[in-house]
């Protein structure tokens, strides 16, 4: 296969691209352009305030939250729901559940697998930002944080979840209140709050 041809009408003797090369160029440069658009909400997190990447839940982290919201019921919001493991999961089990996501192509994802799992009319998933959230309809919450956050989202639970609410908190804990129960050790403990 030739990219560069030789012509005799080229004054410098430059080789001139072929259509092939000229393709190759334009499909190269389309992938390369398609790929950054995907991995660009994957990334961004990094760049604000309090970085908040995906991180998908283990198998054993999500068995830790079932057990957690064990005798409980209504409605639920995981914020910050990634792929949607644990609202589809909680759905399962009985839940009218909520995720709300930043990441759009997360978003979508979880939609296509509550739709796949025959789970669509138990679950919602949002594209929103969780401190813009109100979370006064919920009486189960689901973080997965880091700990530069849990103080503040700890203020925003005390400002707008009912009394009685259920606050599971996964992989750190909240700085200022003593969970009712610790459910799991190492990356997949997680605590249980009572509002």
């Amino acid at each position: 296969m030739e990219y560069f041809t030789e012509t005799s009408n080229n004054i410098d003797n430059k080789p001139k691209l072929t259509k092939l090369g000229i393709s190759l160029i334009a499909v190269t440069g389309g992938l390369a352009a398609a790929i950054s658009i995907v991995c660009i909400p994957f990334v961004s997190p990094a760049f604000r305030k309090i970085c908040l990447p995906y991180v998908p839940a283990t198998n054993q982290q999500v068995q830790n939250v079932l057990q957690a919201l064990k005798g409980r019921s209504g409605s639920l919001i995981d914020l910050g729901s990634g792929d949607g493991r644990i609202v589809l999961a909680a759905a399962k089990a009985g839940f009218k559940s909520y995720g709300i996501e930043l990441n759009p192509w997360l978003v979508w994802y979880s939609r296509l697998t509550a739709f796949t799992n025959g789970l669509s009319s138990k679950t919602c998933f949002f594209r929103r930002d969780l401190w813009k959230c109100n979370l006064q309809d919920y009486n189960n919450v689901i973080l997965f944080g880091v700990e530069q956050m849990m103080e503040d989202i700890e203020q925003k639970f005390n400002t707008e979840l009912q009394k009685d609410s259920v606050i599971i908190a996964c992989r750190f804990p909240l700085p200022n209140i003593n969970p009712i129960a610790t459910i799991g050790e190492g990356v997949d403990t997680v605590w249980l709050y009572k509002r």
